[in-house]
């Protein structure tokens, strides 16, 4: 199997073959994620609910981040590492470069932030600097408590239409990829035709270049488990298994179904 790079997913999206992603923090899951050909791993500030049983992911530290990825990485030399900035690790430019440094040393190929055009200035600093970036959309779990809740965002056709302008204003400021999470599939399949970065969506249809979900919640293992994912376990024979039918369903189109969609 040859390394996933940055280059393999502007690949993908240039020639339209849907790709997986998976939220996982540790090697031993890292190792099976590339044993079934994972793309990317997303090492989100979601270890802050699945791993440490906090109500959202704003207690999550640099550090924490740093830590799981540093455990990935040694598990894993084929997928791409996406590191997640955490909450307030990245209020200033310098903040976000040091930031980025610490996650980048500890194993990550890339970082992601969460907000609109109010981080081009971050995007670009890190573009100059040659730390690869992606930005995240739609809801964001850092802010749950400013938007009242895990809600769906871009109902409304001017936050539709914010979402929209911010896509295109990040990807103009550098960066490299860009996550919608709980958006309006109509809305989430405008904004992958209107830019030329790889979109991954996570409740936000079948019409984005790739899906994500939290290992846990693929798993069967969240006590509530989101509108949004699929127990991929349940039926499966293995954990392994689990893992090769979710990529299998993605690049198919078969996942996700209309019922794990929002309209």
């Amino acid at each position: 199997m040859n390394k996933i790079t940055l280059s393999s997913l502007r690949g993908f999206k240039r020639d339209a073959v849907k790709f997986s992603v998976v939220a996982a923090y540790d090697a031993s899951f890292s190792r099976l994620l590339a044993d079934a050909e994972v793309p990317v791993i997303l090492v989100g500030d979601s270890l802050g609910m699945t791993v440490q049983g906090h109500a959202s992911t704003v207690p999550v530290s640099v550090a924490d981040v740093a830590y799981h990825t540093a455990c990935v990485a040694r598990g894993n030399q084929y997928s791409l590492i996406i590191g997640d900035l955490p909450f307030m690790s990245y209020t200033s430019v310098e903040q976000a470069l040091d930031t980025s440094k610490q996650l980048m040393q500890a194993g990550a190929h890339m970082v992601k932030l969460e907000g609109g055009r109010w981080l081009s200035e971050t995007f670009q600093a890190l573009n100059a600097a040659g730390v690869p970036s992606c930005a995240h959309l739609g809801l964001t779990p850092q802010s749950v408590n400013k938007l009242g809740g895990y809600k769906v965002q871009g109902r409304d056709a001017d936050e539709a239409q914010t979402i929209l302008e911010d896509a295109i204003a990040l990807e103009a400021a550098g960066a490299d990829m860009l996550v919608l999470e709980c958006v309006p599939s109509e809305l989430a399949a405008k904004i992958t035709h209107a830019v030329n970065i790889p979109v991954i969506g996570i409740g936000a249809g079948a019409d984005t270049d790739a899906q994500v979900l939290v290992l846990h919640d693929m798993l069967g293992i969240t006590p509530r488990a989101p509108k949004f994912s699929k127990n991929f376990l349940e039926g499966s024979h293995s954990i392994l298994e689990a893992f090769e039918r979710f990529v299998a369903d993605v690049k198919d189109g078969h996942f996700p179904a209309e019922e794990h969609q929002f309209n």
